[in-house]
């Protein structure tokens, strides 16, 4: 059992002048970061979209998408706040399939995650420098967050990492909101025991130094739904759900409450035409209680440029190669929908 070195060690300051933003472009991405904040704090009733591909495979793709997504933001900019997922890591159940853009900047060649780190940099920055949107990111890997902390404004803790402490620990430093997935179980309690872990004081070794963190009082409740022993989809964004999450908000101490509903994913059962629906119906819970209005905020939804999904070696462009999205027309629809009914 050993590991075989395929680089030399990676210096994080010289990696962080690989796209590098300017000051000026700092000072953009620090105004719209403190917009963001505002949102989960309360301060701003705008509905929260962390929106876009479940991957970001082809950058000229994930571009053309997020070109689109900054001119419907200003159409929506009253009512809507939205991030755009630009998801460069990728969890796989088994460890075999496509990972994502830091392994693998073309899906159907070799790993190089040297390579990888660059083109990560790259795309965020391009994004955050030719559209001024700034973006969110999956923390798979918590050792990496340095190479990317500069750069991005959201970062998601998925299901099958929640329950994980170093997550929980480094989510604990970061600056920016962090959405907690519950975990695949759907266990309420794991998920709202990683909130409160995540909004602590904690230390711990990172990357080889002992450290301290800062507690994150941005950390916030993400529900994606859960599967149970037989393997079936168990939702949790319907009204009752909804109001246990509020319930198990208040008997907490908990920070700036907060709920991020994942239309995606077991919620929807991978049907990717169901998010609609599933925005439609909590919309409408929204409106029926006030509890729930003043705390579900935000949704995750999986979207490109065409509907549906490929394999990895597909060649239609815009399409996710990993779970299916929806479409851009469908996704033009319903960001206009949630904007008329907020």
């Amino acid at each position: 059992m050993s590991f075989k070195a395929l680089s030399e060690k990676i210096d994080f300051e010289l990696v962080k002048e690989l796209s590098k933003l300017t000051p000026e472009q700092t000072a953009m991405k620090a105004a719209r970061d403190q917009e963001l904040h505002d949102i989960i704090e309360g301060k701003d009733d705008r509905i929260l979209l962390v929106i876009g591909p479940c991957s970001a495979h082809d950058e000229e793709a994930v571009m053309e998408y997020v070109r689109r997504l900054a001119k419907l933001q200003e159409q929506v900019k009253d009512k809507v706040f939205m991030v755009p997922r630009i998801y460069t890591n990728k969890p796989r159940t088994t460890g075999d399939g496509y990972k994502g853009l830091l392994h693998k900047q073309d899906p159907t060649g070799k790993s190089n995650l040297i390579q990888g780190i660059a083109a990560v940099r790259s795309l965020h920055n391009r994004v955050i420098t030719e559209t001024g949107l700034t973006t969110a990111d999956e923390m798979l890997y918590p050792e990496n967050l340095d190479f990317v902390d500069d750069l991005v404004s959201y970062h998601a803790i998925g299901a099958r990492s929640v329950e994980d402490q170093q997550h929980r620990f480094v989510a604990s430093g970061i600056d920016h909101p962090a959405g907690m997935k519950n975990p695949t179980s759907g266990n309420l309690k794991v998920l709202f025991n990683s909130v409160y872990a995540a909004q602590q004081v904690q230390k711990f070794i990172h990357n080889g130094v002992e450290v301290q963190s800062s507690s994150n009082p941005l950390a916030h409740v993400v529900l994606r739904g859960g599967t149970n022993e037989y393997g079936d989809n168990i939702p949790n964004y319907h009204y009752e759900d909804l109001v246990k999450v509020v319930k198990a908000y208040g008997e907490g101490d908990y920070k700036n409450p907060f709920i991020m509903i994942d239309t995606n994913h077991d919620n929807s059962g991978k049907k990717h035409m169901e998010q609609i629906r599933i925005v439609k119906e909590t919309m409408f819970n929204r409106s029926w209680n006030d509890d729930i209005k003043k705390l579900a905020r935000g949704f995750m939804i999986e979207s490109f440029l065409e509907g549906g999904r490929q394999e990895d070696d597909g060649t239609v462009f815009g399409q996710s190669i990993t779970d299916p999205c929806l479409g851009w027309e469908d996704t033009e629809e319903l960001v206009k929908y949630i904007a008329e009914n907020a």
